[in-house]
């Protein structure tokens, strides 16, 4: 699939990893869809930004847990582009849940944000691509789920239900729907990460240092470009975290 002129919706795509990767693919000719849930004012930043250097983006405003509000996204969508070509599920949430402080509400919100949302936009979006036969979705997950941290069981958790997730539709979509996961390493540290963490994360990965947003979006790029033949499949991108 090509990316120029593609219609590439990226969820969470206002700030962060979401943004550089909208930023990425408009770079390379995509008509990206920005999608935020609360903070319209960064996603209105984003749209101008990215109108500059191609296609003005649509935005889209939605709670992604709620199956209602997907439906009112594609239609949308389809209304202004008259399809979708990909879904990349990046929206999530991230925090540290120390085992004994973990309560009932942060467990669901974690499965709902990063799990549900995930399942109701695939199933959602994927329709109106299976009725075209044609189509990619691309989970954001994490290396995580391979070596749960302790004091974040919540979140490994939930994306380790999107790896499975990601197994179980590459099955239910095929042959027309390639669906695939990516799962980063240490790339953005969120603002109150802990920096003792994130300097032992440095010294265990292979490659000695955090990778960059452009990496994900770079290998998200090659999905939707190269990727015809690949699905079911979780892509490391961890500078080698996971091999140690």
């Amino acid at each position: 699939m090509k990316i120029k002129n593609s219609v590439i919706l990226i969820t969470g795509s206002a700030d962060r990893l979401g943004k550089a990767t909208a930023y990425f693919l408009a770079q390379k000719g995509a008509k990206v869809v920005i999608h935020y849930h609360t903070n319209s004012a960064k996603a209105r930043k984003t749209a101008e930004e990215i109108g500059k250097i191609g296609h003005a983006p649509l935005l889209v405003e939605g709670d992604l847990t709620v199956e209602k509000n997907w439906l009112k996204i594609r239609k949308k969508v389809l209304a202004h582009y008259g399809k979708i070509d990909v879904l990349v599920n990046n929206a999530a949430i991230f925090y540290p849940t120390p085992f004994f402080e973990t309560t009932g509400k942060q467990w669901d919100d974690f499965m709902q944000v990063n799990l549900k949302s995930v399942f109701w936009g695939s199933k959602i979006v994927g329709e109106t691509m299976m009725a075209r036969k044609t189509g990619k979705i691309i989970n954001i997950a994490d290396i995580s789920t391979e070596r749960v941290w302790a004091g974040y069981i919540p979140y490994c958790v939930s994306k380790a239900g999107v790896v499975a997730l990601t197994k179980g539709l590459a099955k239910a979509l095929a042959p027309h729907i390639t669906v695939n996961a990516i799962a980063p390493g240490a790339i953005l540290e969120p603002e109150d990460f802990d920096k003792t963490l994130a300097e032992r994360l440095v010294k265990k990965t292979p490659l000695k240092r955090f990778g960059t947003p452009q990496d994900i979006a770079g290998a998200i790029a090659f999905l939707i470009e190269s990727g015809d033949y690949i699905t079911g499949t979780v892509i490391n991108v961890d500078g080698g975290q996971s091999i140690t």
